[in-house]
């Protein structure tokens, strides 16, 4: 039976969907009513601080608390093992990646400390300025250890081991190895290689990590007020490492100030601070400071790469080759893992391109630094990178031009469903007009033209660019297979309040990328209403579907497709009982603002408050046997595609002052393919705020450690992040694909930016420096690090 016109949702002539609305909760936030969690204040709350290890490695041989608890305004000091006592330990393992492995964790030290700021005690004080003046006073007898901070040393057969119960330091190697590589190279014309280094950094999110957590010991239940992503993740593993049912664990998170994958995962202090509620009987508040955030949130992209790549005469890609070691702390992270981002390096280096060849290997390694895991574009910059600086450095070997080499090589649009060298799925993809879109936004030609004459005059600029897969989307086959309990799925509960309002309770969470927007968006469109009448719950467990929460780039993919059929199975409830009402057939029957109208004529017919005001408060009225259903609940997950993979294309204008090494960044182009646009407004801020973070990575940010593991530059005076002044205008374009897994047709595009940036601008530098026979291979791009190239450092 053919759908009614008025049910296709996105060919409505009142759809929302495509349109650029603004962010009705920025008034509030911009106004200074957010309700961050260290805005929430409970009775008789106290503030935890931390003692951390100042050692990378060091033995626990005792603890002396008497002088920190006779502190004033002290209420509780906990040890390792107090805490031991009531909280299950972990070890951050998923089943489906095999070999993988990891030492056993609790959330805090018991009898040795594995990195620089690993917490060994905990104070609760009437105040945080108390809690930290109390943990001066604890006393810890230290044995200092060995460290391991160096990932090539530790992974060398017969290196001392950081957890001699695992037997080498390798948390797990993976491999590939398909088609010829030998034949690759010897076919080729030209084979180019490199050694890549990328310095280790991490989210510096604006608001930092924080946690209230109120155990009633009268109910047996958790209540927490988290800065976090996952709510529904954090419930299951606080219900199961604590030993309180599920259904007596609440997480809310409300205004979350920036997360960037950084707030998607079980930090020890976090944990730790729901377990001291639990002892002390009584509200425990922890807000992590800016010090504690660079030592103790994760760390991402420490990656050494050996690299190479063959290429015929023509520019064919013959094949990839990739040795890749990445270092990620004593533990893997848990519950997501430590190794998820080396996997998407191995398995997304040159995903763009058609070629059939590719032998690489990966292997994570422990060490003693910050624990490494997924952060924004997890393994995507690194992947990009490396492929990308093979492509033009192998152009360039071969005096090709590297966009006439990409023509050559991608994946052709009209070749899918396809599969890349390493068996990963494409349902659709446009890498051909996402290169022939950037083209025509920057103008090459004239860009080429101009960066020739002025070489001429010593000015050298360039012009970098970087091809891209991204994963987005993700199913059952990212955590759920390997055991870890977050959601694949996304869910959302539409009703219709007695005004004649849309409320939506949704999976998903805000945390500043315009979630909220979103789904009121697909909701109003769905139902036939405008944006004012719908109002989006999200964040809380009590009040909202299980779902993954925000991460992978799946919520409009996934949590808009569930709002998107709550709402249309809202809407044909409501036509329903109007149908009842009106004695007319629902199917002829349409919602329009605040009206049920004829669908054919448009003729107002009933006011839907009145249709609400019967179904909740006059359902007597009814027909007899008819009942009013005013809310519906739908849930999405893909099932044909494990994830749905888009791409990108970016292009970097930049210029290299060869006397100071400094790099400026000109103009930033990228296109992005995300299927369904939703709300080219928040689009376009995603695309922009992800380019920037790549930058970041490009130019900028890099935890610097020294050879004892000591975290050097742990203040915002000493790591460097890029500020507005030194960014480029960046442009967007867009093409879309839509999957057609959905209704809605939406694919994942909050980290594009990340994923393509990096190696686009490695790309430009090298491209400046050509004449001068310099090469980079390394981020961040510091100006002693061009200097080095130079030879002048």
């Amino acid at each position: 039976m053919t759908e009614p016109a008025h049910d296709r949702v996105l060919e409505r002539p009142d759809s929302l969907i495509g349109k650029p609305v603004n962010r009705p909760n920025a008034r509030r936030l911009v106004t200074g009513r957010g309700r961050y969690a260290d805005d929430v204040t409970l009775p008789r709350m106290v503030h935890a601080a931390f003692l951390r290890s100042p050692y990378a490695h060091a033995r626990i041989k005792g603890i002396d608390t008497a002088a920190a608890r006779a502190m004033p305004g002290v209420t509780h000091v906990f040890t390792g093992k107090d805490l031991a006592a009531i909280c299950k330990p972990w070890v951050g393992v998923l089943n489906h990646l095999k070999g993988l492995k990891s030492g056993t964790q609790y959330p805090m030290a018991i009898d040795r400390a594995c990195w620089q700021g690993e917490p060994v005690a905990a104070v609760l004080a009437a105040s945080r300025a108390e809690a930290e003046d109390a943990v001066e006073k604890i006393a810890v007898d230290w044995e200092v250890l060995a460290p391991f901070t160096d990932p090539v040393a530790a992974a060398e057969p017969g290196s001392p081991v950081l957890h001699p119960e695992l037997g080498d330091n390798i948390a797990i190697e993976m491999k590939h190895d398909l088609g010829d590589w030998d034949r690759a190279v010897s076919e080729a014309a030209t084979v180019v290689e490199h050694h890549f280094t990328f310095g280790r950094h991490t989210g510096v999110t604006p608001e930092p990590r924080g946690i209230l957590a109120d155990y009633n010991a009268a109910e047996h239940r958790l209540t927490c007020y988290h800065s976090h992503q996952a709510p529904h993740m954090v419930q299951d593993l606080f219900a199961r490492h604590l030993d309180i049912p599920n259904k007596n664990v609440r997480i809310v998170c409300g205004d979350v100030g920036g997360a960037y994958g950084i707030k998607g995962h079980l930090y020890p202090d976090e944990i730790g601070t729901a377990a001291l509620s639990i002892m002390a009987r009584r509200p425990v508040k922890f807000i992590a400071d800016r010090m504690e955030g660079f030592a103790t949130d994760i760390h991402s992209r420490d990656h050494i790469i050996h690299a190479k790549l063959a290429m015929a005469g023509d520019g064919t890609i013959l094949g990839y080759w990739l040795d890749d070691l990445a270092g990620v702390g004593p533990y893997s992270m848990y519950p997501r893992t430590s190794a998820v981002e080396a996997l998407q390096v191995l398995n997304y280096t040159g995903g763009p391109y058609k070629h059939q060849t590719y032998r690489a290997r990966a292997r994570v390694v422990f060490q003693n630094k910050t624990p490494m895991s997924q952060y924004r574009a997890v393994g995507h910059p690194v992947a990009t990178a490396v492929t990308e600086c093979l492509v033009e450095s192998a152009a360039r070997a071969l005096g090709l031009d590297p966009i006439d080499v990409r023509r050559r090589n991608v994946i052709p649009d009209d070749a899918h469903p396809s599969k890349g060298v390493t068996g990963i799925r494409f349902e659709g993809l446009s890498h051909e007009k996402s290169i022939d879109r950037l083209m025509a936004m920057m103008d090459y030609s004239k860009l080429r033209a101009e960066q020739s004459k002025l070489r001429k005059r010593g000015i050298y600029r360039g012009l970098g660019f970087a091809a891209l897969i991204e994963l987005t989307n993700p199913g059952a086959a990212t955590y759920g297979q390997g055991g870890a309990r977050i959601s694949s799925q996304d869910g959302a509960a539409a009703r219709l309040d007695p005004s004649g309002l849309v409320i939506v309770q949704a999976s998903i969470t805000e945390q500043g990328q315009g979630s909220d927007t979103v789904i009121a968006q697909i909701a109003a469109s769905a139902f036939g209403t405008t944006m004012d009448r719908v109002r989006v719950v999200t964040g809380d467990t009590d009040n909202v579907p299980v779902g993954w929460g925000a991460g992978g780039s799946g919520g409009a993919g996934i949590a808009g497709e569930a709002a998107l059929q709550a709402a249309k199975a809202l809407r044909h409830n409501v036509v329903a009982v109007a149908g009842a009402l009106l004695q007319a057939d629902p199917a002829g029957l349409d919602i329009r603002g605040d009206v049920i109208v004829d669908a054919a004529t448009g003729n107002e017919r009933m006011a839907l408050a009145e249709v609400a005001r019967i179904a909740w408060f006059r359902p007597d009225t009814l027909p007899e046997g008819f009942q009013a259903e005013p809310m519906a609940t739908r849930h999405y997950v893909p099932r044909q595609y494990p994830v749905a993979f888009t791409n990108s294309f970016h292009g970097v204008h930049i210029e290299v002052d060869i006397e100071t090494g400094f790099v400026r960044v000109l103009d930033y182009w990228g296109v992005e393919d995300c299927g369904t646009v939703i709300n080219p407004l928040l689009l376009d801020e995603q695309m922009r705020g992800a380019t920037v973070t790549g930058l970041g990575m490009a130019l900028f940010e890099e935890c610097r450690y020294d050879r004892d593991g000591n975290l050097t530059n742990a203040t915002m005076a000493d790591y460097l992040v890029p500020m507005a002044s030194e960014m480029p205008d960046i442009s967007v374009g867009h093409v879309s694909t839509p999957t057609r897994e959905s209704e809605l047709g939406a694919k994942g595009a909050g980290e594009a930016g990340t994923a393509g940036a990096p190696g686009a601008v490695l790309n430009a530098v090298n491209d400046a420096l050509a004449p001068l026979g310099a090469v980079v291979t390394a981020t961040p791009i510091t100006p002693a690090l061009v200097l080095a190239a130079l030879g002048k450092a």
